[in-house]
C-alpha cells in the first residue's frame, strides 16, 4: 500500500495520539507491576476491580474528549477559531464540574460499588482503599480528556504526546517511592496516580488559556456553552454506558471464578486496553480529519480518508496480534504472577490476539462516526451490540475466562457490523460547522 497524503496526515495525528491514548492504561500497567511485586496476588485483585471502577467512570465521560473533538474540528474546518476554542472553554469548565461531583458522590458508595463485584473481604477493603483516594484526581482525570479533545480538534497531537508521557513518567516514579520504598500499600499506588493526572491537568488548562487569550476567547464559563456541551454529549453517554456494561460484566463474572482467574483476566483485560487504545490512535485521526473535513464541506476527502484508515486499522491490528503471541511467555513474569494465575493468563492471551484485527476496524469505523458527529447512530448501535453479547457471556461463565474472552469476541463482531454498515452509507456525511 503505498504512502499518500492522506496517510501522511493520519501518520501525523495518529503516531503521537498513540502515544497519549497509552497513558492511561500505562498508568494502571505501571500500578499492576508495582503492586503485584510488592503486594501480592490479593492486591492485584484488588486493583484489578478498583481499576475497573476507574475506568468505566473516566469512560462515561469519554464524551468530553470525543464530543469537544468534533465541535471543534468541524469549527476549524469551516474557519471559525474563535468559536472552536469557546467549545473547548466551556468543555473544560464541565469536566471540572462533573470531575468535582464524582468525590461527592463517590467517596460514600465506594464499599456499595466494590461490593457489586463480590471479592473476598481482604480484596474489598484494599479496593475500597485504592477506590477512594483515586477519586480525589476525578476533577484532574476529567479536565485532562477535555483539554485533549481541543487541541484534537485544533488538529494538535502532539501537546497531548509530551503531557502523556511526563505523566506516565512521574507516576511510575511516585508509584515506585510509596509502596516499596515507604510502604504505604495499594493506597501509595493511588496516590502516585492522583498527583501525575492533576498535574498533567495543570498543563492543558495553561494551553488552552494561552490559545484562548490569544483568540480573546472569554475564559470565563458560559452557562448556556456548558449545558450545551453536556446535552451534546448525552448520546455519545448512551454509547458509552453500553460499552462499560459489558466489560463490568465480563469483570463480575470473572470475579465469580476465583482469585486466581480474577488476577489473569484483571491483568488481560489492561493489556487488551492497551491494545485498544494503540488502535484507537487512528480512530483519533479520524475524528479530527472527520471533523474538519465535513465542517469544510467535503465528503468526498472524509469517505476516502475513510477508506485509508480502514486499511490502516486492519493492518495495525494485525501486527498487535502477532505481537501478543510472540510476547505471550513473557508477560507473567512482568506481574510476578503465580503459577495458577500464570496458567489462566497462558490460555487467555490467545483470544486477545485472535480479536486484534476485527478491534482495528471497529475503533476506526467508531472514531470516524463519532468525529461526524453520528452520535445518536452510535448510541443504538450500542444498545443492540450489548443485547447480542450478555447471552454469550452468561453462557461463558460456566467454562472459564477463555469462554468468555471469546463472548467478547461476539460483541466485537456485532459491532463491525453494526459500524460498517453505517459507513457504507452516506446518512452520516453531514457537512458543515
Amino acid at each position: 500500500m503505498p504512502i499518500t497524503r492522506q496517510d501522511r496526515e493520519i501518520l501525523r495525528l495518529a503516531v503521537p495520539a498513540f502515544g497519549a491514548l497509552v497513558a492511561e492504561p500505562l498508568f494502571l500497567l505501571a500500578d499492576y507491576a508495582i503492586v503485584g511485586h510488592g503486594l501480592g496476588t490479593v492486591a492485584v485483585g484488588a486493583l484489578g476491580v478498583a481499576g475497573t471502577v476507574l475506568t468505566t467512570m473516566v469512560n462515561l465521560c469519554v464524551f468530553l474528549a470525543y464530543g469537544t473533538t468534533a465541535s471543534v474540528a468541524r469549527r476549524t474546518g469551516a474557519g471559525d477559531h474563535a468559536r472552536a476554542m469557546r467549545d473547548g472553554v466551556d468543555g473544560i469548565w464541565l469536566a471540572l464540574a462533573i470531575g468535582l461531583a464524582l468525590i461527592a458522590l463517590g467517596w460514600p458508595l465506594a464499599p456499595g460499588v466494590v461490593d457489586l463485584f463480590g471479592a473476598s473481604p481482604e480484596q474489598a477493603g484494599e479496593a475500597v482503599t485504592y477506590l477512594r483516594v483515586s477519586l480525589i484526581g476525578a476533577p484532574g482525570m476529567l479536565v485532562v480528556l477535555a483539554g485533549t479533545g481541543v487541541l484534537r480538534g485544533l488538529q494538535d497531537t502532539v501537546t497531548p504526546l509530551v503531557v502523556a508521557v511526563g505523566s506516565f513518567a512521574l507516576n511510575a516514579a511516585l508509584n515506585a517511592w510509596f509502596v516499596l520504598v515507604l510502604g504505604w500499600g495499594i493506597a501509595g499506588s493511588a496516590w502516585g496516580t492522583v498527583l501525575a493526572q492533576t498535574l498533567g491537568a495543570v498543563v492543558y488548562v495553561a494551553v488552552v488559556v494561552r490559545g484562548a487569550r490569544r483568540l480573546g476567547t472569554p475564559l470565563a464559563p458560559d452557562v448556556a456553552g456548558v449545558r450545551r456541551a453536556g446535552t451534546a454529549g448525552f448520546a455519545l453517554l448512551v454509547r458509552t454506558v453500553c460499552l462499560r456494561i459489558v466489560l463490568l460484566v465480563a469483570m463480575v463474572i470473572a470475579t465469580r471464578m476465583g482469585e486466581a482467574q480474577l488476577a489473569a483476566y484483571a491483568i488481560a483485560t489492561q493489556v487488551w486496553t492497551l491494545l485498544a487504545f494503540a488502535l484507537d490512535a487512528i480512530a483519533i485521526a479520524g475524528q479530527a480529519i472527520t471533523g474538519r473535513t465535513l465542517g469544510a464541506g467535503d465528503t468526498v476527502a472524509t469517505k476516502e480518508a475513510t477508506g485509508r484508515m480502514v486499511r490502516w486499522g486492519v493492518w495495525s491490528g494485525v501486527l498487535l496480534g502477532v505481537l501478543v503471541v510472540v510476547g505471550r511467555p513473557l508477560l507473567p513474569g512482568l506481574f510476578d504472577a503465580d503459577p495458577q494465575v500464570t496458567e489462566q493468563l497462558l490460555a487467555v492471551l490467545w483470544p486477545v490476539a485472535l480479536f486484534q484485527p476485527i478491534c482495528g476496524v471497529v475503533f476506526v469505523l467508531d472514531g470516524v462516526l463519532i468525529g461526524a458527529g453520528d452520535q445518536r447512530y452510535l448510541a443504538w448501535a450500542g444498545v443492540w451490540t450489548t443485547l447480542a453479547y450478555l447471552p454469550a457471556a452468561l453462557i461463558a461463565a460456566d467454562f472459564g475466562i477463555v469462554a468468555l474472552w471469546c463472548a467478547l469476541g461476539v460483541w466485537m463482531v456485532a459491532r463491525l457490523i453494526t459500524l460498517g454498515r453505517r459507513a457504507v452509507g452516506a446518512a452520516w456525511l453531514v457537512t458543515g460547522a
